[in-house]
């Protein structure tokens, strides 16, 4: 049985500002970063060893894991970065205020932007793209890995996120719109060596 365990970065600058952030860099804020402190000390409460850690090419999430990873005392342990787990990419949204935006478009469509599954905003990515290349990548890296009996880390976003937890536990596209993912709080599985969910928990921070 290994564990897996998935961290949305702390909040950001731009989470802060009500801004669609996507693939641009932009630093955590000071809540951001005890946000990710707490999320290493929740994780420590479960006295596990890790054995790798997976985080997007994005600032924000490298910071969350780096963060982490010295709550834990394991900064040592192999880190793989990739831009498949970056967040979903906002096209022409990125760096908007949504408020402003919803004045300029209207509410309804920037609701569709953000919250259906399958309708991209101008130039960026839907739910349904961010999984296709999210997914994949779980499959073919991370998957192996907790079959085999190791314990991940894992670092992304709210988007990536929700497609794996998507892909884990069998969500339909319907499901996976209502599901939040809130900046710096754990969620554990255990993982079985079929690949399989054992079981879930949200921790505590």
């Amino acid at each position: 049985m290994a564990t897996l365990i998935l961290v949305r970065h702390g909040q950001s600058q731009w989470n802060l500002e009500n801004r669609f952030t996507g693939w641009i860099d932009v630093p955590l804020t000071e809540s951001g970063t005890k946000e990710a402190e707490k999320a290493g000390q929740a994780i420590q409460g479960l006295s596990i060893r890790f054995d790798a850690a997976y985080t997007s090419v994005l600032i924000r999430a490298i910071d969350t894991l780096k963060l982490i990873l010295r709550v834990l005392g394991e900064e040592e342990i192999p880190v793989v970065k990739d831009q498949a787990l970056n967040e979903r990419h906002y096209g022409e949204l990125q760096g908007l205020n949504k408020d402003e935006m919803k004045k300029k478009f209207g509410e309804e469509q920037v609701k569709l932007w953000r919250r259906s599954y399958d309708v991209a905003p101008p130039g960026g990515e839907s739910l349904k793209d961010t999984a296709a290349r999210t997914i994949p990548y779980f499959e073919s890296r991370i998957l192996p890995d907790l079959k085999s009996g190791k314990n991940i880390l894992i670092s992304a976003h709210g988007n990536s996120l929700r497609s794996i937890v998507m892909h884990l536990e069998g969500l339909t596209k319907e499901q996976v719109l209502a599901l939040e993912v809130p900046t710096g709080v754990p969620i554990r599985y255990e993982i079985a060596a079929d690949g399989s969910v054992k079981s879930k928990e949200i921790l505590k921070i």
